[in-house]
């Protein structure tokens, strides 16, 4: 029997860059001149129409000083993280 991961909890993932961007009072202009991404981009990526690449998600770690993995811990909002699930 095969075992499917949980889908991870994409819409999680967006709120937290929005919320991100809001707290520190920053448009989309401001968050695209800092992390070199498009304002399009990062608007489509918000509003859940593209998801971005790693190295979309690595330059907005950068540009609001988190880490990826502040990032990336919000896919499993909802479920068990894997190593927490092996346990």
């Amino acid at each position: 029997m095969t075992i499917f991961p949980p889908d991870p909890n994409l819409p999680a993932l967006r709120l937290e860059l929005a919320r991100l961007r809001s707290e520190r009072g920053w448009t989309y202009d401001e968050l695209a001149r800092r992390s070199g991404l498009s304002r399009r981009t990062l608007i489509e990526i918000e509003q859940g129409r593209t998801i971005g690449s790693l190295n979309t998600w690595h330059a907005l770690a950068h540009a609001l000083s988190v880490s990826v993995d502040h990032l990336f811990s919000t896919l499993c909002d909802g479920h068990a993280p894997p190593a927490e699930a092996a346990e």
